[in-house]
């Protein structure tokens, strides 16, 4: 039963009140220790409750989670949070600070981060270390309900003030943090609680006279967690993943979602984390980096960011591979160069809505969001006035006004790379910029909703990664569609997310059998962006990452090393076989 908005408010506050494992006193702590003995509490198979997708809030005017909100985020704007390592259950204040501010109004701190260096990797390696047999001793139904009240306390009080961390901090709007930090991040703790009671329960088969079983163990050593700016959930699922199923963490936030991030461990460490499971380290990324791969406790590294870093890290364990005591598992999910692929047979409508929506929500820094697309031009002649109005009808603004579909981007940095390519197809003889193009950072980091339409299927919009609000059109002659097919899957070297649109069902199987390996989140008449924790596993391939699938049991099965057990209730006692007699 789905509870209301109000009853998720108001339930888990008083849960949220009680100590938690971190807050007791020293003495009571340790008169209830955890016995190393002893495995588990109960031999009951357990069950978690059943994983249902957190609803949606629309944040409506007039309603009470539009007022709650907000507050909160007014609130959060009147503050600047001083954000500390935290090692160990300890917090760490260096005193070499670097500032977080509002993408839409740089002018704007609000928080202050202590910056960790390469000592402190060693500190949570070692925190790791100290953490890990506790942790992974602790009988699975505990680790998870940890995880079940974060969610819980998510849904509910703590849902407001996540949201406007990720609002304020990343410029993104109410819908798209609701869908992001609350409803994504709380699906993640919930179904990867569902995932961990499924693997338990896959166990081989058994001959007369014995019984074979498995255990999934955690790794030996800690999971290095590189998170990216770009979704809180995801932030807060790479290093939760694995230490779900009794494997230690050392998590390196991005410098542009700091508060976001913090916000989120604060939640898992008042939902009752043990100190140690997660040690948050913020600070530069080479340095944090080269120092957690080239310690020999590296297990594995959980990643989610720029194919550039991506390849450097792996390429750095490579180097450091004699060093470690196991070789390290490398999930990745990186870039994209995402497509929309439209058949003459695709309706007009759904497809500008899908160009529209998913190119320019949240300012195109989704690693799924509609980067390129190739219309047909029987299409095109109907769809390019409707589309150039819908883009240029997008209001754009600080999120702080509720009626604005998109914001600024991340940084400076992001500004400059994003405009960069702009300007490039402004001077192209094969470019046309249909709409937008127009960039300010005066006071946020603004570029505007942008459509190029080129003449050449391999045009440097059309095939490298931007992440920004630029969608790029190749219309193709209708005869040509298998020779476009042919450049929409090798023009780009990402594999990320695709979508196709066709109304003729034939069309829709021949267009999905060439686009096979084109993307790991194949979509049919519909955007290539949203993917919903528990019903499309998100991951892709080729320069995009590992696939191994956020959001499933596959990524969650990454994390474990599998004891198998062979238990003969009655041995032979003679080394003799019978065909020797």
């Amino acid at each position: 039963m789905v509870r209301t908005y109000r009853e998720k408010l108001f339930f888990p506050q008083t849960a949220s009140s009680l100590p938690c494992a971190n807050q007791l006193e020293p003495w009571v702590r340790a008169a209830i220790p955890l016995s190393r003995a002893t495995p588990s509490m109960s031999d009951a198979n357990f069950r978690v409750p059943p994983a249902i997708n957190e609803p949606v809030l629309d944040y409506a005017p007039g309603t009470q989670p539009r007022i709650d909100l907000e507050a909160a985020v007014k609130a959060t704007r009147s503050e600047v949070v001083e954000v500390p390592i935290v090692i160990g259950g300890k917090e760490i204040r260096t005193g070499d600070t670097f500032d977080v501010v509002c993408p839409h109004d740089h002018g704007h701190v609000i928080a202050k981060v202590h910056k960790a260096k390469a000592e402190h990797v060693q500190q949570a390696a070692d925190a790791c270390r100290a953490a890990v047999d506790d942790w992974e001793r602790m009988p699975w139904e505990h680790r998870v309900s940890i995880f079940l009240r974060a969610a819980e306390m998510l849904a509910g009080p703590r849902r407001m003030q996540m949201n406007a961390a990720t609002m304020c901090g990343q410029s993104k709007t109410a819908n798209q943090a609701e869908i992001d930090s609350a409803c994504e991040l709380i699906d993640f703790f919930r179904f990867n609680c569902e995932f961990l009671r499924e693997m338990h329960e896959e166990q081989p088969e058994s001959s007369p006279g014995m019984w074979n079983r498995v255990e999934y163990r955690g790794l030996e050593g800690f999971v290095f967690a590189v998170t990216p700016f770009n979704f809180t959930a995801i932030a807060g699922n790479l290093p939760t993943a694995p230490a779900m199923v009794g494997n230690t963490a050392i998590w390196k936030p991005s410098e542009t979602s700091m508060l976001s991030s913090w916000r989120v461990m604060q939640l898992l460490q008042d939902a009752g984390l043990p100190d140690g499971v997660i040690n948050f380290v913020p600070g530069d990324g080479p340095t944090i980096g080269d120092a957690a791969l080239a310690h020999e406790d590296l297990t594995g590294l959980h990643f989610t960011g720029s194919t550039r870093v991506f390849q450097h890290l792996w390429q750095s364990i490579g180097n450091n591979l004699t060093n470690y005591r196991n070789y390290p598992r490398i999930v990745g999910e990186t870039g994209g160069k995402d497509f929309v692929f439209a058949h003459p047979s695709a309706e007009v409508a759904p497809l500008c809505t899908a160009l529209v929506r998913g190119a320019f929500e949240f300012q195109g820094q989704k690693c799924s969001a509609a980067s390129r697309a190739y219309i047909p031009s029987s299409v095109w002649s109907s769809l390019e006035s409707e589309l150039v109005e819908q883009a240029r009808s997008i209001k754009m603004g600080p999120v702080e006004d509720f009626s604005n579909f998109m914001s600024a981007v991340i940084d400076k940095r992001a500004f400059d790379k994003i405009k960069g390519y702009i300007d490039f197809a402004k001077e192209s003889s094969e470019a046309e910029i249909l709409v937008g193009g127009e960039c300010d950072d005066s006071v946020g980091y603004f570029v505007q909703p942008t459509v190029i339409k080129t003449s050449n299927p391999n045009f440097k919009t059309m095939v490298e990664e931007i992440f920004g609000p630029v969608l790029t059109i190749f219309v193709y002659d209708d005869q040509d569609l298998e020779a476009t097919l042919d450049s929409c899957n090798t023009a780009s070297a990402y594999a990320l997310t695709g979508a196709i649109f066709a109304k003729d069902r034939h069309a829709v199987v021949h267009l999905a059998n060439r686009l096979r390996h084109a993307a790991g989140n194949f979509y049919i008449n519909d955007k290539p962006t949203g993917a919903v924790v528990g019903q499309q596993p998100f991951g892709g391939g080729r320069a995009s990452g590992t696939n191994d699938k956020a959001g499933s049991r596959m990524n969650l099965l990454r994390w474990t090393s599998v004891r198998t057990i062979k238990e003969t209730f009655v041995p032979p006692t003679d080394y003799r076989h019978p065909y020797m007699g």
